[in-house]
């Protein structure tokens, strides 16, 4: 299988507005909170599923750590609730820009509101490679304008 990915010298010198083929955890979790609500360009794969892996570890320590034995959950509710609030904005912006790098539009991630069949829909549409083609959803940094040319005043006929 061939990567997308250009040959950058140091991993922190991948730019932000590109994705990150092969990301080693701990880069994909910083650049996970780096663009915590950007929802325009690329994510890789390695990028989506280590920020998702992180998350389940996070939230399975806050549940355990929360519960006791007779059955109470409210610290646990709590810390859950915190957690879920500093991160359903950057993890929707992940999973819209992991759907942009397999050429998909982040539309689709409405499918998780349909039970079962959406979500496996979109498990699957997250596990696609990267299409080259997913470039249209990158934003290039703004090109200035070339100056315009001065015209002779008052107009000359």
């Amino acid at each position: 299988m061939s990567s997308y990915q250009p040959a950058y010298g140091a991993p922190s010198s991948v730019p932000l507005e590109l994705p990150y083929y092969g990301a080693p955890p701990v880069e994909a979790v910083k650049r996970f909170w780096k663009k915590y609500a950007v929802f325009a360009g690329r994510a890789s794969r390695s990028e989506y599923w280590w920020w998702a892996l992180a998350s389940a570890i996070v939230s399975g320590v806050l549940n355990a750590a929360g519960s006791t034995t007779d059955g109470r959950t409210a610290t646990s509710a709590g810390l859950s609730g915190l957690w879920f609030l500093a991160t359903v904005v950057p993890s929707l912006a992940v999973g819209a820009r992991r759907l942009h790098d397999a050429n998909l539009s982040a539309l689709l991630l409405l499918l998780a509101l349909i039970p079962v069949l959406g979500w496996i829909a979109l498990l699957v549409m997250m596990i696609l490679p990267p299409n080259p083609a997913g470039q249209r959803f990158d934003r290039l940094p703004a090109q200035p304008y070339p100056p315009y040319p001065e015209a002779p005043y008052p107009p000359q006929a």
